[in-house]
């Protein structure tokens, strides 16, 4: 049997302020929302749009970077899996359930009209600038290789 894959990408707006909390051995945790937008035409020419809002959560450090540079309104990227969280309602004993985007990666996004917008699907928005923190790599280190250094 296939092993599956859980891969997410989404870029938006965060709709609140980053919660921060920490584990019992001081593991940050970082949760917030997310809200993404869709624009599409109809076949008849009228422009539609629908929002998304997702939560997301961050672990360790990259829960301080999310905590300590980005807040409500901002623009982010984040890259992730999905999680599913259940647990039983306290009042009704029903039980409940969501899917949270556990962020693994984020970068800052810069928009060249100043407004935000959002994550969009449009044709029309200029697209926007992605800046990515810094990260360190084995294969950021390697020197350049040209063709007469290749083995074969």
């Amino acid at each position: 049997m296939a092993s599956g894959f859980n891969k997410v990408i989404l870029m938006g707006n965060l709709t609140r302020d980053v919660e921060v909390r920490h584990t019992a051995a001081n593991l940050a945790i970082a949760k917030f929302g997310l809200a993404t937008n869709r624009r599409w035409k109809t076949p008849e020419g009228e422009t539609r749009e629908e929002t998304m809002f997702i939560d997301c959560e961050a672990w360790g450090k990259t829960a301080e970077f999310v905590s300590q540079y980005f807040s409500k309104g901002k623009s982010i990227l984040i890259e992730g899996r999905l999680k599913l969280d259940q647990w039983e309602d306290k009042e009704t004993k029903a039980k409940r359930s969501k899917h949270v985007v556990v962020v693994e990666n984020c970068s800052f996004v810069e928009s060249k009209g100043g407004g935000g917008g959002g994550g969009g699907g449009s044709d029309d928005a200029p697209a926007p600038r992605v800046m990515t923190r810094p990260q360190s790599s084995p294969a950021a280190a390697a020197p350049a290789m040209g063709e007469e250094d290749i083995p074969f």
